[in-house]
């Protein structure tokens, strides 16, 4: 439609007084068309013999092995960049003994389970031993459980480290961690089927041209993949029976798994389902004991501590504080205690005060400071990735505000995903999607009709400004369920694919031409419609071309040794829209301008190249989650929830340690901080949950 609209713009100001200079425009338009052909045919040979020296396998085997391989290195780079973040083995990591739960009813039979099961048991500061436990079982599943804080995120990530390292076995699967609230079972019976879909869009590379398609598929098919399924204690009770009946019913044999739960929500899940997980392991965390608190907390310590930290030692040995003793039991209580007081260097004394007899308030306590005790105690430094945090000196109260609206925004959708791309979903009510997308649609059209307006006249201008705009108001239903694109701008990303493409267009190209030009001819003159029609359909075509050959390269994400993380996924998004604007702007302009002729041409490419850049960049695509994203966050920023800068707030407090990753998605550093945060009272004078806020807006 939009090629159509820019041919019959260029054609209406090429013909509307300029038929004089026919002649003239025809030179240079062949002129034009001769270089654009010399130009592809020379690039067409480079890409040959750029692709003819990039090797790729051709053997199936091959193929997957090399998958596999930039699998392993993205799974191990962007965990141990998290756990970096997360300060895992910074000095050491919490000593927290694992052990086979002694319950029957949740546990299949010991002869199925693995031999000597007696000898299943381990620490987190002794993980080797603890991987060939796991690696001794019969068909190596495990379920991880505890309580709240207890470590078991923790536990998995420290596995799959030492399971994705460069020393492992090669033949061993790729460990790979995904919050299992994203499996619906309805949609997905099969847990290879689910994650054959959700694999590229947390590792893009996998859909790379060298690994052929269905890279993740077949990855999985070849039992290359080890699931690391995060979280069943965050879903729904029925969505956690289905997920356990879907194991037991669609899992071989050989299939591998690792599982995270609640220990009561497990619990309930495996009676209420009938059934236990066939031939898992399950286990537990012991206590902390007093005197491994005490050991780990003084490690964190400097050795000269600024303040008297003795009560606190004395607390935890005769236990005359239960708040402070119950708190110290769990990984979550060491880190709080740390982060709030030990590395900021701060007074120790509410740990042993009043807030100390209950481990609830302690707890509340330490969450409240949380967030003030990061932002003031860590100054700008480099981080893992290489860059350095922004200096933006977030406000403590106010970076509460917004991570406090965001903990209410995930409650009110029963999720812990923080989903970049599903900010607009979640924050503008469905009733009002389409008012703002018209409302888009409306500036747009006025940008383009003022465009067209200088170069072609105010009527021209109104008329297709008007019916950009309505055009753009219904395409603009889709922007708030799209998912994010990847973009890859890289010489090796896949030319030869690019000019094999264009190749293919242009090869059907002169039907149009010659369909275009007779039709033409028949309103204005055979000779001169044929020349007009010629000139304005082939370079407006050959623009498509170009463009679409452009933007296909483009979204073809290359091999990478990048993990995918949230501020990787916007601004590839982000690329790919802007990429569009400007692709479909400059050719069209150019094709616009030798219509306009030699005089005017400037003017009218300028009209047309902005119309169309606009046009192609907010219409076209089936990635435009950034518009969509960009929208919501100026309307939220408007009314003071969040920072208008939000994707670099949450990088900080994903750095900051107050968030963590997984692929492209945030969640916060514990689901007891959202807990906690969604429960605050709402500021004064916003709504007290973004339902309400959506209700009033």
């Amino acid at each position: 439609m939009f090629i159509t609209t820019v041919s019959a713009m260029s054609f209406y100001l090429f013909t509307r007084d300029k038929l004089e200079v026919a002649d003239q425009s025809a030179s240079v338009i062949g002129a034009f068309l001769a270089l654009s052909s010399l130009a592809l045919t020379l690039y067409g040979m480079l890409a040959d013999r750029l692709a003819r020296s990039t090797p790729t396998p051709t053997d199936p085997e091959e193929t997957i092995a090399a998958a596999k391989k930039a699998l392993t290195g993205l799974v191990f780079q962007q965990w141990r960049t998290e756990a970096a973040i997360r300060s895992l083995d910074d000095p050491e990591p919490i000593p927290i003994s694992w052990h086979l739960v002694d319950d029957a009813g949740v546990m299949d039979h010991p002869r199925l389970v693995g031999e000597n099961l007696l000898t299943f048991s381990g620490s987190s500061d002794q993980i080797p031993k603890l991987v060939r436990a796991f690696q001794g079982l019969r068909r190596r599943r495990l379920v991880i459980t505890g309580g709240p804080g207890s470590g078991k995120t923790t536990l998995a990530i420290q596995l799959l480290l030492h399971l994705a390292s460069p020393e492992r076995d090669e033949a061993d699967p790729v460990p790979v961690l995904v919050p299992v609230n994203g499996w619906d079972t309805t949609a997905h019976l099969r847990l290879h089927d689910w994650l054959a879909t959700r694999l590229p869009s947390d590792y893009p590379a996998l859909t790379a041209p060298q690994f052929g398609t269905g890279a993740a598929k077949a990855l999985l098919d070849h039992g290359h993949i080890l699931p690391i399924l995060d979280g069943l204690d965050e879903i729904p009770p029925q969505a956690r029976i289905a997920v356990i009946s879907a194991l037991n019913r669609w899992l071989a044999s050989g299939d591998q798994f690792i599982l995270t739960s609640r220990t009561t929500e497990y619990d309930q899940a495996v009676r209420q389902a009938g059934d236990v997980l066939t031939a898992a392991a399950v286990i537990a965390p012991a206590a902390i004991t007093p005197d491994d608190a005490e050991t780990y907390l003084r490690t964190t310590l400097p050795p000269t501590p600024r303040h008297d930290w003795a009560p606190i030692w004395a607390a935890l040995r005769d236990g005359s504080r239960p708040g402070l003793s119950r708190l110290a039991e769990t990984a979550l209580g060491l880190w709080l205690i740390r982060t709030v007081h030990i590395t900021p260097a701060a007074d120790p004394v509410p740990l042993t005060g009043p807030l100390a007899q209950q481990d609830a308030t302690l707890r509340a306590h330490l969450f409240d400071h949380l967030i003030a005790a990061v932002i003031n105690d860590r100054l700008p430094s480099r981080s893992p990735a290489g860059h350095f945090r922004p200096r933006i000196a977030w406000n403590p109260d106010r970076a509460r505000d917004h991570l406090t609206y965001l903990a209410r925004v995930l409650q009110d959708h029963d999720t812990y995903d923080l989903a970049w791309w599903h900010l607009a979903q979640h924050t503008i009510p469905h009733g009002e999607r389409r008012r703002v997308t018209w409302q888009v649609g409306l500036l747009s059209g006025i940008a383009v009709g003022l465009a067209v307006g200088l170069a072609g006249g105010i009527r021209e201008g109104v008329m297709i400004g008007l019916g950009f705009g309505i055009a753009a108001g219904l395409a603009g239903g889709t922007w708030f369920s799209e998912t994010p694109g990847h973009a890859d701008l890289h010489l090796p990303g896949s030319p030869a694919d690019l000019i094999e493409h264009m190749r293919n267009v242009l090869g059907g190209v002169l039907a149009v031409v010659l369909a275009a030009g007779l039709v033409v001819g028949l309103t204005i003159g055979l000779a001169t419609g044929f020349t007009v029609g010629l000139a304005v359909v082939l370079t407006s075509v050959l623009a498509a071309v170009l463009a679409a050959g452009v933007m296909e390269w483009a979204e073809q994400p290359a091999s990478s040794t990048v993990a995918t993380t949230p501020l990787t996924s916007w601004k590839a998004d982000r690329t790919l829209t802007l990429l569009r604007t400007m692709t479909f702007g400059l050719p069209f302009g150019i094709a616009g301008g030798i219509a306009g002729g030699i005089a005017d041409g400037l003017t009218v490419g300028i009209a047309i190249g902005i119309a169309a850049g606009i046009a192609f960049g907010i219409a076209k695509g089936n990635h435009r989650a950034w518009l969509a994203y960009t929208i919501a966050v100026w309307r939220l920023a408007k009314k003071k929830h969040l920072p208008r800068k939000l994707m670099a707030f949450l990088d900080d407090a994903h750095r900051l340690g107050l968030l963590r990753t997984v692929g492209p998605i945030y969640q916060f550093r514990h689901a007891e901080l959202q807990d906690h945060l969604a429960a605050l009272p709402a500021p004064s004078g916003t709504a007290t949950t973004p339902r309400s806020t959506e209700n009033a807006t």
